[in-house]
């Protein structure tokens, strides 16, 4: 593979990616991939993202005016880098607004990224994953120009979303792009919330499904798996909301109005 037939499968690409190739032609020199890149950046024809991270500019392009799909930068920023939570809804199509935050899952530390507008965020592998070694359950890889990304799927998106709402936004926008989601296969889900052993997740999750019965499908059996993990004493849907709060019996939970009413609906 010559190196501009690289760029065109690689919108956005790492060291390791670009050593890979030229391994293959045998020139595995680190010089030698040192000189193209630097090469190719005085050309305009590639962009630094971070240390070991590329950005390619398409012919006719001018570095500071091209946009590298935030989506690929997110998915290159570790080797073990998965989209997730409203990241993830977006890259579906499902977030009822664009942020200019991207989160990835890593269990790599990583730092806060700022690049052409956005902000890339790692979070954390949430610990019982990390724990069991389950980082990829409930992970998809998908095709985005060519670059294979990696995302976690809706019904985990659903599930994290809850375990972390701060990571998505208010509840506005949690309610409002989870509902723009049809369907969910709620044996995945209820295998993902005994996955992650958190009584106050597992409420959240419940309360959802149980306001979107109808809508969802949701048979009894899939409450009764979720209710049963309940937490014993009420804990709050939104910790950082405390006031205004109804205490919903069969999830234990106190739940802000605001939620329960949908104030968000009400006509001005």
């Amino acid at each position: 593979m010559k190196l501009n037939e690289f760029f065109m499968k690689h919108a956005v690409f790492t060291v390791e990616e670009l050593d890979l190739l030229l391994s293959k032609r045998g020139s595995g020199n680190p010089n030698t991939r040192k000189s193209l890149l630097t090469y190719y950046k005085n050309q305009g024809r590639i962009v630094s993202v971070r240390r070991g991270v590329y950005a390619v500019v398409p012919y006719g392009n001018e570095p500071a005016s091209n946009f590298a799909d935030p989506y690929l930068i997110a998915a290159k920023l570790t080797a073990d880098a998965v989209l997730a939570y409203h990241t993830a809804l977006e890259f579906y199509g499902k977030a009822h607004s664009v942020y200019s935050r991207r989160y990835y899952l890593s269990g790599n530390k990583s730092q806060p990224l700022m690049f052409q507008s956005n902000e890339f965020i790692r979070a954390a592998v949430p610990f019982p994953l990390k724990k069991k070694r389950m980082e990829m359950v409930g992970v998809e890889t998908n095709s985005r120009s060519g670059v294979k990304v990696r995302v976690t799927n809706l019904e985990r998106t659903f599930v994290d979303i809850m375990d972390k709402p701060d990571l998505t936004g208010s509840w506005e926008e949690i309610w409002r792009s989870l509902e723009s989601i049809e369907f969910f296969d709620l044996d995945q889900v209820v295998e993902y919330v005994l996955l992650l052993n958190n009584a106050t997740t597992a409420a959240k999750v419940g309360f959802y499904l149980e306001e979107h019965r109808e809508s969802l499908m949701v048979e009894e059996a899939y409450l009764k798996s979720i209710r049963d993990m309940r937490p014993r004493q009420p804990h709050y849907l939104n910790r950082n909301d405390r006031k205004n709060c109804k205490w919903n019996k069969n999830w234990n939970l106190l739940i802000p109005t605001e939620i329960l009413t949908k104030q968000w609906e009400e006509v001005l």
